[in-house]
């Protein structure tokens, strides 16, 4: 078997990790890769783009944002990624650093994947597509500025839902334990197919989360009376100014993320105990 493995080194322990996975993985008769631009021994260096092709599995040592980072392009050559967590609460990362151990189960087989959608982010002006973008966790349209209401119109089918609100948030069920959480959204298991879409602050006391299927499309039109800065992010990264002929499209993507699991607790275990560490916090 051969893994890339690709860490954050501005997370704490990750340099660590890297060297014991170049020892455990050594040991296991498994090859592995490392970017060339970080030092590290037992593994062979190659460029981070020509990782992807060479591997069977990508391994991250990180935050949700480190494996979101690498999943996404992952998902582009159809690899598995297994994270390890070096993050505060890294509801994606199967593995925590004191269970290197369980890496044993990649050369038995002893693990499984699950598939997880994402949504495609489809930005549109005077009927012309300027960019797409996938998200695994979510597309949010918010105001640059802070307690600012907008104005969102969001079309489903032939109908239409208005928002006055600081925000939208659509997110996908992997999604749903993020911002839209957060902000009032429901916690969805994340092997279901659905789309979510969640107010931000709404000025309406009937605003609520509207849970779609995955099927659907949703187009989404924003704008502000008082000329206020309108931004549409995508997994936590700003990519775009929304104007008021900006239309966005939002559906489901036709690439997967997949996470391999080596362990067997199941997502509401994990919930529960990433909860309780982040109470203590």
């Amino acid at each position: 078997m051969k893994v890339a493995v690709l860490p954050n080194l501005d997370k704490k322990g990750a340099a660590e990790v890297v060297q014991k996975l170049g020892v455990i993985l050594k040991k296991e008769g498994i090859e592995a890769y490392l970017p060339d631009h970080i030092l590290g021994t037992d593994f062979i260096h190659l460029p981070e783009e020509q990782l992807y092709a060479a591997a069977e599995v990508i391994i991250t040592i990180g935050g949700d944002g480190t494996i979101i980072r690498y999943a996404k392009r992952a998902a582009k050559d159809h690899k598995p990624v297994l994270g390890i967590n070096a993050g505060r609460i890294g509801y994606l990362a199967n593995i925590e650093q004191n269970e290197l151990g369980l890496l044993s189960k990649l050369t038995t087989g002893e693990y499984f994947v699950e598939e997880r959608m994402m949504l495609s982010v489809r930005v549109m002006e005077n009927g012309k597509q300027i960019g797409e973008y996938q998200a695994l966790n979510d597309a949010v349209i918010t105001s640059g500025f802070i307690s600012r209401i907008i104005d969102i119109s969001v079309g489903v089918g032939k109908d239409f839902i208005n928002y006055r609100a600081d925000g939208l948030i659509l997110s996908t069920p992997t999604g749903s334990t993020a911002y839209s959480m957060s902000a009032g959204g429901p916690i969805i298991d994340p092997l279901t197919e659905n789309m979510c879409i969640t107010p931000i602050c709404s000025h309406s006391l009937s605003a609520k989360p509207i849970l779609l299927g995955a099927q659907t499309t949703v187009t989404v039109k924003a704008f502000s009376k008082k000329r206020t800065d309108i931004f549409l992010t995508v997994d936590g990264r700003k990519v775009c100014g929304v104007r008021p002929f900006t239309e966005i499209a939002v559906s489901k993507s036709d690439q997967t993320v997949q996470l391999i699991r080596l362990n067997d607790r199941s997502f509401y275990k994990t919930l529960s105990n990433k909860f309780k560490d982040a109470r203590s916090m």
